[in-house]
């Protein structure tokens, strides 16, 4: 050896250098260091697989669309909101353009389930806001395309407007048990409303597509850097 080992040198596992990133909020690291991981496998299983490289339809083939229809169905199981707080909800909104949206060079292909629930519990996180900007133009899409519904809708409200109007004119809050009965009629005469109106078609197809851009958005939407949390000082 023409060099002698250095006693004083650290070697950090693997797996220790993976927690400290997560603890210490670099998590745009980990989504690097899977994607370049994952490129360097593809790199050295084509190398190796040489002679079959004249069959695209090869085992190496079928291997990868297996691999990914497995990453794509542990979403399956996923809950993207079980790691969200009313604190990601109550900040600023991340820009649509720049943040939200991004680039071309921003989505990729989760090089694994590991990595695919990294990235959909972290960017929920950020762009909760903006996933629940989403819901609610989904949601109006599909009023307009049911008015029926958007009726009964606006008339459930206009129900409890008027009943919010009686109580404070016949000063009903002196009088609870007369506000209690009204109070569950009008619960009552709400959901059938809202049955009989079909409300609940047009809330169902605005979680089903909402639900559906927000899991493929965030399993494909590379993470970015973003600023680690402030430590306080002793």
């Amino acid at each position: 050896m023409a060099f002698k080992a250095n006693p004083f040198s650290l070697t950090v596992p693997e797996h220790a250098f993976e927690s400290w990133l997560r603890d210490s909020g670099y998590l745009e690291v980990l989504d690097q260091r899977s994607s370049s991981l994952a490129a360097a496998t593809a790199a050295d299983t084509s190398s190796s697989g040489n002679d079959a490289a004249s069959d695209p339809y090869g085992p190496g083939f079928f291997a990868s669309v297996f691999s990914g229809l497995g990453t794509l169905l542990s979403l399956v199981t996923l809950n993207p909101l079980s790691k969200l707080t009313t604190d990601d909800l109550s900040g600023e909104t991340p820009s649509w353009t720049h943040g939200f949206i991004g680039s071309c060079d921003s989505y990729s292909f989760p090089s694994s389930p590991t990595q695919a629930r990294l990235r959909v519990h972290e960017n929920v996180k950020r762009f909760a806001r903006n996933y629940a900007t989403l819901f609610i133009l989904f949601l109006a899409c599909a009023l307009y395309q049911m008015p029926f519904a958007l009726i009964g809708l606006l008339s459930s409200l206009a129900l409890w407007d008027f009943l919010k109007f009686s109580s404070d004119k016949w000063g009903l809050d002196q009088r609870p048990a007369i506000r209690q009965c009204l109070v569950r009629t009008a619960q009552i005469v709400t959901a059938l409303i809202l049955i009989w109106c079909n409300v609940q078609m047009a809330l169902f197809c605005a979680l089903c597509v909402s639900y559906a851009a927000l899991m493929l958005h965030a399993a494909f939407r590379k993470l970015t850097p973003s600023k680690p949390p402030h430590k306080k000082r002793k």
